[in-house]
């Protein structure tokens, strides 16, 4: 580990977080315009941005493995802030869940302690989940039939 108090812990947090968004500079690239040529400012990369990682970000700390980074965050003296450090990390996956496909997102936070759960009822043995479906009439009735529907 590269820390001795809880605000060089910090820093080095942000400065992960930091290091991942990458590093770019910007390039005057030439293009042709309807009045001639013009140049385009465009972002180009020296170093591409990086999802953020439990094992990244503890590697960047100094940590020997992911189990030791998990040990201090448990017993630890700056515990609470390397649990920080996680709920950021996983508040990250948490948004990906929102795009599509979001089953690497799903993975990473099953494996960060995440559980789907289903409702399901005990019957001698046997699971039944239950389904309820409403269907709410509109102003125009459902088709009975593909014959019904005007494309």
């Amino acid at each position: 580990m590269s820390f001795t108090t809880d605000r060089q812990l910090k820093a080095l947090i942000a400065a992960y977080f930091k290091y991942i968004k990458g590093e770019y500079h910007l390039e005057d690239i030439p293009a042709k315009s309807k009045t001639g040529e013009e140049a385009i400012r465009q972002k180009v990369w020296d170093r591409e941005p990086e999802a953020p990682t439990i094992s990244g970000l503890a590697h960047y700390l100094g940590f020997d493995s992911r189990e030791a980074f998990n040990q201090y965050e448990i017993n630890g003296a700056f515990a609470s802030t390397l649990k920080r450090s996680r709920l950021r990390i996983e508040a990250e996956y948490e948004k990906k869940l929102h795009q599509q496909p979001s089953s690497g997102a799903i993975f990473a936070l099953k494996n960060l302690g995440w559980q789907e759960r289903a409702t399901t009822v005990a019957d001698d043995q046997s699971a039944v989940c239950e389904l309820r479906i409403e269907v709410i009439e509109g102003a125009i009735p459902p088709a009975s039939s593909e014959k019904e529907v005007l494309l």
